[in-house]
């Protein structure tokens, strides 16, 4: 006879912010494969949304809502909240990993550069948290924040970006204090686990490779199974961050 599949969060309820695609979907799976229900946040990738509900709920009928929202607006984090909680009745784990990634060289970097990749990546995890907190405190449950290795090493011509994922890194910190005892709260940086969509040149994708430890690129299962550690086998630890990326902080 077959052993039960494990499912720790069974009952649970997880919040993912642009959770329709790329390491935000499988963040989804993962935790949905562990019991949880999903509440997958969209900004306009409804359609991937609605097919990875649809995906989800041929395991478990009635176990993902979808939530559509600008969350650069901060009057809409209320909304969100809300949603997960009359779909499920609780909130246990939000997982802040909706993001922004674009090079801004300087001497050409905007205030709207500024708006939208501190907006996203620092702006929006604080106000977020700040709306869950109540609900996260009844659950005793725990906020997971998507940083990135570039937080603690710039990456050239990114300065921007890297500066807001440094926030993250110290808001992940600070949240841990505020949220104590009730709340966990912690970081997980990826390394080289999913290229930019706009793509890199192969030779690049190459060097970064060789300045791994491993010398292989991870995958946004990697990134999914730290979030299910996080979620399921961690509770005494608060106020870290796990690096995810094959060594590459250590090779640098």
């Amino acid at each position: 006879m077959s052993e039960p599949t494990r499912q720790p969060l069974a009952g649970k309820t997880v919040l993912i912010t642009g959770g329709a695609r790329r390491i935000g979907a499988e963040i989804a799976r993962t935790l949905h494969g562990a019991g949880a229900n999903i509440v997958l946040h969209y900004r306009s990738s409804e359609a991937d949304a609605k097919a990875l509900q649809s995906e989800l709920e041929r395991a478990r009928s009635g176990s993902v809502c979808c939530v559509q929202a600008d969350l650069l607006d901060v009057r809409t984090h209320a909304r969100v909240v809300d949603a997960a909680r009359e779909a499920f009745g609780r909130l246990d784990v939000l997982v802040n990993n909706a993001s922004t990634f674009y090079p801004t060289t300087l001497g050409e970097i905007t205030e709207a550069h500024w708006d939208e990749l501190v907006g996203t990546n620092l702006k929006v995890p604080l106000f977020l948290s700040q709306a869950a907190a109540a609900a996260l405190r009844a659950a005793r449950g725990l906020v997971i924040n998507l940083v990135d290795i570039h937080a603690f090493r710039p990456l050239r011509r990114y300065p921007v970006y890297c500066a807001a994922k440094a926030g993250l890194v110290m808001l992940t910190k600070s949240l841990a204090r505020e949220l104590a005892p009730e709340v966990r709260v912690n970081g997980i940086a990826p390394g080289p686990v999913l290229w930019p969509e706009d793509g890199l040149q192969p030779e690049v994708q190459a060097h970064i490779i060789d300045r791994t430890l491993l010398k292989r690129p991870g995958s946004p299962q990697d990134i999914a199974r730290t979030a299910l550690f996080f979620a399921a086998d961690a509770p005494y630890v608060t106020g870290q961050i796990l690096a995810v990326d094959g060594g590459r902080s250590v090779a640098w």
